[in-house]
């Protein structure tokens, strides 16, 4: 039975399906793919857009298809492609209407369905709990709705997602579970289940969501839970409303990059709110940089028994300083910068200088006796898991709160051995604080942002950490360098530095002219540091995805926006040309607001 090993990089050998003449799973490639944002009525701009995601490497591309009509359209475009020798399969994304997952069927290599709004409720506008006799009669329901549509699939040899997003779970399950890693996990298995008992095999699945550290412990819970059920279907990665620019970067390789690290992944999308061919060089180099670690020297370790990958639980520090306990991560700098977030600390020679100025040591593991004897108040000891040696650990868990550990790596799978090092620690009881370090040689920011973000979340998302420290020698400044350290931190959700931006990458059913609207609300609001707020181009996941956001902007219909506090519903249907304007107004009146 695989179970992900947590310092060794090996892939999880799912099942090979067919997605027209694409090979997914298995032994091949991680695939990479897009989704185009053009309305499928408008064939001419699908098509050009599709061959653009072709030429930058995508090797799926997928539509959204509101109705039946839309999904007609797409043979269309299907057949215009294959006459101008775009050999790429098509997928149809399917939202609240089976008819047009029926439809597309017929005509793309793939349909995504979402299990959350597949079939309508049997309770709608009931808000008490279901009985049993209810929650067997829906799921009766979804069988006999679901069952017809792999038949046709069957038949046209299409292959189906089963797309579960956070945003979007039914009714049914939220009443249940409600809106929890276990209650997308039960979504997605009984779709499964319907497919095994149909012998329907070309499936791939999904379990999305904005919040980073859901997505990863719910993809790992679905892949123990198929496990023991011996499903080995492949996986769809993704974080949903992940953004633009470097945050949507950061937070995709983060998110991702922790699953990708574990083994897990066939096929990802790196969604950015930008062009859909800006996200493929993204999610490329994101596949190779995990695939490298492939046959690296074996790390040997022990695992923490207590230690859960299906929940976040900090790791318990004592604290140095501002350091560890129940402190935020914080920031140190190899290089001084200007501008920017200021660093909590600052590497000067042999020593770190705090932001109050004050001077604390910086040893090795050469030095363990200096620094035994030194009475500073923090000591930092710069060290990687090779050097953990039973008197080095005897130090480290003696009685004393004044050592900071500064965890270096140079392993190819960095990420494993810096596992086994908060491994070890744990298995003996220590509790010194350890910052996270790794070292790179970059010059573009792109491939600077994509590899530290993928090296150091997980280890966030895993519960480890209490501060990161990123060197860069290269074309990378101190503040570009800075600014991703933030970045990382708070993608992972373990410390607010700046406004948050949870943003759809846009699709034929967003409802405003999405990259415009984001730089007008992120010029407005960017100042406004820990806030959270939602752009979302429409109904189908926005509400939901947004949840934990402090304001929402969504589109609500053509040249209309709705505006969110949290998860109630401010203002409907406001004109686009005002619906900025009303959001600044929105945040003034709740007190969030400062100049």
């Amino acid at each position: 039975m695989w179970k992900p090993d947590q310092f060794n990089y090996s892939r999880r050998l799912s099942d090979t399906i067919h997605i027209g003449n694409l090979l997914l799973g298995g032994t091949h490639p991680v695939r990479v793919q897009s989704m185009a944002n053009t309305d499928t009525n408008d064939i001419l701009t699908s098509v050009e857009q599709c061959k653009r995601i072709v030429e930058a490497g995508g090797e799926l591309v997928r539509f959204t298809a509101q109705g039946v009509r839309e999904a007609e359209n797409l043979k269309v475009i299907h057949d215009m492609l294959r006459h101008q020798g775009c050999e790429v399969p098509l997928v149809a994304d399917i939202h609240f209407n089976a008819n047009a997952a029926d439809t597309a069927a017929l005509y793309v290599e793939k349909v995504r369905i979402n299990p959350g709004n597949y079939v309508a409720s049997i309770k709608k506008g009931d808000p008490s709990d279901y009985t049993d006799e209810e929650y067997e009669l829906e799921y009766e329901k979804i069988k006999a709705r679901f069952i017809p549509f792999l038949e046709i699939c069957k038949k046209q040899h299409t292959a189906i997602r089963i797309g579960v997003n956070h945003g979007s779970l039914s009714e049914r399950i939220m009443n249940r579970y409600g809106d929890t890693s276990r209650g997308m996990v039960e979504s997605c298995m009984e779709f499964l289940r319907i497919c095994r008992s149909e012998h329907f095999k070309d499936v791939v699945i999904s379990m999305k969501t904005s919040n980073t550290v859901l997505m990863v412990n719910t993809v790992r819970l679905l892949v123990d839970e198929m496990t023991a059920e011996g499903f080995h279907i492949p996986l769809h990665l993704g974080v949903t409303e992940a953004g633009d620019g470097e945050d949507g970067r950061i937070k995709s390789a983060v998110g991702i990059g922790a699953l990708l690290a574990d083994g897990i992944g066939d096929t990802i999308r790196v969604s950015l709110s930008e062009e859909p061919e800006a996200e493929i060089p993204v999610a490329k180099l994101l596949v190779s940089y995990i695939c490298e670690r492939e046959n690296h020297e074996p790390i040997v370790a022990i695992e923490n028994i207590l230690h859960s990958p299906f929940e976040y639980k900090r790791r318990k520090t004592y604290s140095a300083g501002n350091i560890g306990g129940d402190n935020v991560p914080v920031v140190i700098a190899t290089m001084s910068g200007h501008h920017g977030i200021v660093p909590d600390y600052r590497i000067s020679g042999l020593n770190l200088i705090s932001a109050l100025g004050e001077n604390f040591p910086l040893y090795s593991v050469n030095e363990i006796h200096e620094l035994q004897h030194d009475m500073s108040e923090i000591k930092f000891l710069k060290m990687s898991y090779p050097e953990l040696t039973p008197l080095i650990l005897g130090i480290l868990t003696e009685k004393r709160q004044d050592i900071v550990v500064l965890l270096q790596t140079n392993h190819k799978n960095g990420v494993g051995e810096q596992r086994a090092f908060f491994h070890a620690l744990m298995n003996v009881g220590c509790d010194v604080p350890v910052v996270v370090c790794r070292h790179y040689s970059e010059n573009e920011l792109q491939q600077f942002q994509v590899k530290a973000a993928a090296d150091l979340g997980v280890l966030f998302i895993d519960g480890f950490g209490d501060g990161i420290m990123i060197e860069n020698e290269g074309d990378i400044s101190a503040e570009q360098i800075n600014s991703v350290a933030f970045g990382i931190l708070q993608a992972s959700r373990v410390r607010v530095t700046k406004t948050e931006y949870i943003s759809c990458p846009g699709c034929g059913r967003t409802m405003f002219q999405l990259q415009s609207v984001i730089a007008r609300i992120k010029e407005r609001t960017s100042h406004l540091k820990g806030l959270k707020i939602g752009i979302m181009g429409c109904i189908v996941n926005g509400p939901g995805e947004m949840a934990d956001a402090d304001y929402g902007y969504v589109g609500a219909g053509r040249g209309k926006v709705s505006l969110y506090k949290k998860k109630e519903c401010i203002e409907r249907n406001i004109p686009e040309e005002e619906a900025v304007e009303k959001l600044i107004e929105l945040i003034k009146v709740n007190g969030d607001w400062y100049e």
